[in-house]
């Protein structure tokens, strides 16, 4: 129903549809109708206070009202649409119980790469939200009908892992790699010979020596396929694994001539080749706005291959005609800006970047940091996972419920890491996670759970048919919220953010909750609607957590 009021105000302005399905509110009360437009984007166009301009946007629509739209009023600057609710009921049911409900073709090709952590140890939780959130962006985008590929690059070629092969003995497990490269960061740090070593290593890597480049493939091999069956317990999985060293060498070096053709390009005072990024917005960013690409040596460096590497998912794409999606933390917004600026320097365009915030940790005083693998100041992922099971089967021991541990887990870690914009910290807490009754995973697992049991225990009549009756509030503000879905679906994946599937998800549910606790469904008199309504709900819900990546349950 919501495109039909955002059609008609098309119809009667020159603003675009995408413009003002952004600005459609559903107002806090019924008696103000059930969506308003805020006509201040009006006032200028029109040369007209907002309050005029609703005015006159009233009289212009209010000549001919679809059917679906029963009246308009104005409230100040809003123009509020009352609809008829039985279409709205009609049109809104019919949608969620549809079988081909989100299984549109025929999208954009789109490349994403998220994850990404050093292949030097197991990943931590503050790194796991780069995963969660991409995870997300994938299934809301393959479920618009665009053909996803999963990328997920391995810096292989980095002074982590030569700082590893330092201290690598055969037959050392992916458990291992965690203390063995806490323990030589801090001798690198304490003794500038061992650095020295560590670069010697890289050096020989990156000229081919056989002997160095096994030892790192081995050590890599060891550390992704640990990561990779971590992440698949939370259902993450990847299409393609990158290796940063397939851009060593030549790969590189002709990257580097084109970039020298630009005349951008100098050697410093070091000897380093460095490309001059004075002529963009960086220069109020940086003190010295320059971006080294390649050492005295003449060996390129990351950023000349992370180049290189975006140049080639951009030709996967054909050019523009796709999609380039990164996910990247908050700590590497000035470097994707050097990225960016590089990329344009060549003629081409910079991938899509959703940065994120951190997982906060809490230290003993209770102040919140960032975590740290070098330091060993973290929570690892595979230990908070295994935490958060016991915590859950503890939970599900003391409400005397049926569940799985490890859905539960899994669904109260992706919801904390979910349910905030991608731009906010997050300081993860046990206790509101795993709360049954807040908004939380398993409150929206266990709404999906009351659901199917209300619809286990009706016993359907053969043929029965059921009409649509005069709504009540309850039944009236949930199906507003299911009818809402493919909007927010289209928003989240617009602004590449789940938060909004995630708040959506439980405004659903609370809506549910709301119906549950005041409208009797089994024995009433509505019960075939009311049925129809709750079957409504489950769908909604069960795909709405299904693009967060969190699982339902039938019993809990």
């Amino acid at each position: 129903m919501r495109d039909v009021v955002s059609d008609l105000i098309s119809k009667n302005t020159k603003l675009r549809k995408e413009e003002i399905e952004k600005l459609i509110e559903i107002p806090p009360g019924q008696e103000m109708g059930d969506y308003a437009f805020p006509c201040f984007i009006l006032a200028k166009t029109l040369r007209k206070n907002p309050i005029e301009a609703s005015l006159k946007l009233s009289r212009k629509i209010g000549k001919k009202l679809p059917k679906e739209i029963q009246k308009i009023e104005n409230k100040g600057p809003y123009l509020n649409f009352f609809v008829d609710r039985k279409i709205l009921a009609k049109k809104a049911l019919a949608k969620a119980l549809s079988e081909n409900y989100g299984s549109e073709k025929n999208g954009e090709k789109i490349i994403i790469e998220h994850t990404s952590v050093n292949p030097n140890a197991s990943p931590h939780v503050g790194r796991s939200r780069n995963s969660i959130i991409g995870d997300s962006i994938v299934r809301i985008l393959k479920f618009l009908g665009n053909k996803v590929e999963i990328h997920y690059y391995v810096n292989d070629v980095s002074k982590q892992i030569a700082m590893l092969a330092l201290v690598y003995k055969k037959g050392d497990k992916f458990q291992d790699m965690l203390g063995n490269y806490i323990k030589i960061s801090k001798k690198v740090s304490e003794n500038p010979d061992l650095e020295k070593e560590v670069f010697d290593l890289l050096e020989k890597f990156e000229s081919k020596d056989k002997k160095t480049v096994s030892l790192f493939k081995e050590i890599v091999g060891i550390c992704v396929d640990g990561q990779k069956k971590i992440f698949e317990k939370f259902g993450i999985k990847f299409d393609y694994f990158d290796y940063e060293s397939e851009y060593v060498g030549k790969y590189s070096e002709d990257l580097l001539k084109k970039i020298e053709a630009t005349g951008k390009l100098f050697k410093d005072d070091e000897g380093r080749m460095v490309l001059d990024l004075s002529h963009t917005k960086l220069m109020r960013k940086m003190k010295s706005p320059v971006f080294v690409l390649a050492r005295s040596n003449g060996t390129g460096l990351y950023g000349l291959r992370d180049i290189a590497y975006t140049i080639e998912k951009l030709n996967k794409i054909k050019g523009n005609k796709g999609r380039n999606i990164i996910v990247l933390g908050e700590d590497q917004k000035l470097y994707f800006e050097q990225i960016a600026e590089s990329l344009k320097l060549l003629g081409y365009s910079s991938p899509e970047v959703v940065h994120y915030s951190f997982v906060l940790l809490q230290d003993s005083s209770g102040k919140a940091k960032k975590m740290s693998t070098r330091r060993g100041e973290l929570v690892l992922l595979e230990d908070f996972y295994d935490e958060t099971i016991k915590r859950a089967s503890l939970e599900i021991k003391k409400r005397k419920t049926k569940g799985y541990p490890e859905k539960i887990a899994v669904g109260a870690i992706k919801y904390a890491m979910l349910r905030n914009d991608n731009d906010k910290n997050i300081i993860f807490s046990w206790e509101h996670s795993l709360n049954f009754e807040g908004d939380s995973g398993p409150y929206l697992q266990y709404s999906y759970a009351r659901a199917s049991s209300i619809l286990k225990k009706f016993k359907a009549k053969k043929n029965a048919k059921y009409e649509i009756p005069e709504l009540n509030e309850s039944e009236t503000k949930l199906i507003k919220i299911i009818s809402s879905f493919p909007e927010v679906v289209k928003k989240s994946s617009l602004n590449l953010n789940p938060s909004v599937i995630a708040n959506y998800s439980f405004q659903l549910a609370q809506a549910f909750n709301e119906f549950y606790h005041s409208s009797q469904v089994l024995g009433s008199e509505e019960e075939q609607f009311r049925i129809k309504l709750v079957e409504a709900f489950r769908n909604t819900l069960k795909n709405s957590l299904f693009l967060l990546g969190i699982e339902v349950m039938d019993e809990m």
